[in-house]
């Protein structure tokens, strides 16, 4: 059957979902009431608890479903990040081997199981509207041990009493926001390579779309030591012993923590810069381990939940990013162009300015944490 016969069998509640510049979704999922799932099943030839047992999206509610006609097949589509998580590209060269046919599909899939091994590939995310559907990693082998790696931190999590993916989603946030200062880190080596190699050796064309779309790829491996890092008794213990343990002190840039964490992640150097990056997650991660050890914090909650990640730590997705920077590039006078308009004498007064604003900020931002 087409699909557009097939979709006819169902009274539509709603539009398929599309990018704002226009095109459809990669990652539309559909919803159906009780009689468009029996619909679906006699059309399948198989049992509706195989396809509960398949379909993420099966046992969801929809207002627009409920409040239709009983009897009456009917169907509502959504995104897929809104009906069961993080939704990625499948491979296809996997997909024409189970099905026989090398099609497009998609997968629910989360950020630590994006690497198929087999093939040698990073599965993007679907639901961002660019045409790439993964990156070739076939010469980063750090990259695939780092998905292996990441099953031994899981079990670590777990016994440690922490849900896996907050620890994750924690370490990503620390890792994201070394990302976006590593383009002013004159010995960050391991990173450009990486993503030169991702986009097919021409990162330099298109600099600031491959940061964006290469991101979660090129600095996953330091995103599984992070997890692993703080998952580690004795680092918290090194967080403890910096912050004065009994005699409370300001947390000194050259503490034991920041510098292991540095060597932990194959940077020696990235101590000092860890350190001195205040209202951060890492820095939000220490205080919730020293407020415990003090036993200073207050009832359950965020103020004394290391794994508590704040909303604006939170790293903005490869499609929001890259909505920001088609916007960037429509909007005459936008932030990217003011370079362009400037004089370079008076570029550098404005940048010296704003250097010295974002110095008194953190020293404001450290003056807060104490």
């Amino acid at each position: 059957m087409e699909a557009k016969v097939l979709r006819s069998c169902w009274q539509w509640r709603n539009y398929p979902p599309g990018h704002l510049g226009g095109g459809a979704r990669a990652d539309a999922e559909v919803l159906l009431n009780a009689a468009g799932q029996q619909l679906l099943a006699g059309l399948c030839g198989v049992g509706e608890d195989v396809l509960a047992r398949a379909l993420p999206s099966w046992g969801q509610e929809d207002a627009k479903l409920s409040a239709g006609k009983n009897g009456v097949p009917a169907a509502a589509w959504r995104t897929g990040g809104a009906v069961a998580g993080p939704v990625a590209f499948g491979c296809r060269l996997c997909t024409a081997r189970r099905t026989g046919t090398a099609v497009r599909v998609v997968r629910y899939t989360l950020f630590w199981s994006r690497v198929c091994v087999r093939h040698g590939c990073w599965l993007l995310d679907a639901d961002a509207d660019q045409p790439l559907e993964y990156l070739d990693v076939r010469g980063l082998p750090e990259v695939v041990a780092a998905q292996r790696r990441w099953t031994g931190v899981a079990r670590r999590a777990v016994r440690a009493g922490a849900e896996p993916e907050r620890v994750f989603a924690l370490a990503h946030a620390v890792v994201a926001r070394w990302w976006e200062q590593a383009l002013q880190w004159e010995r960050e080596k391991v990173w450009p390579r990486r993503l030169h190699q991702v986009a097919g050796s021409n990162a330099g064309a298109d600099l600031e779309r491959w940061r964006i779309v290469g991101r979660d790829v090129v600095v996953f491996p330091e995103v599984v030591a992070v997890a692993d890092a703080l998952l580690d008794p004795a680092m918290a213990q090194l967080a403890w012993t910096d912050s004065g343990a009994g005699r409370p002190r300001p947390l000194p840039a050259d503490g034991a923590f920041c510098r292991r964490l540095g060597e932990r992640v194959g940077r020696e150097w990235l101590g000092p810069l860890a350190a001195t990056d205040y209202g951060g997650p890492l820095t939000s991660w220490m205080g919730a381990v020293i407020r415990i050890r003090r036993g200073a914090g207050g009832p359950p909650g965020y103020d004394n939940d290391p794994w508590w990640l704040r909303q604006e730590n939170q790293p903005s997705s490869m499609a929001g990013q890259l909505r920001v920077l088609g916007k960037e590039k429509k909007a005459p006078g936008s932030g990217r162009m003011w370079r362009a308009s400037v004089p370079a004498e008076q570029r550098a007064q404005i940048t010296s300015l704003v250097d010295g604003a974002q110095e008194q900020l953190i020293q404001l931002r450290g003056a807060q944490c104490l």
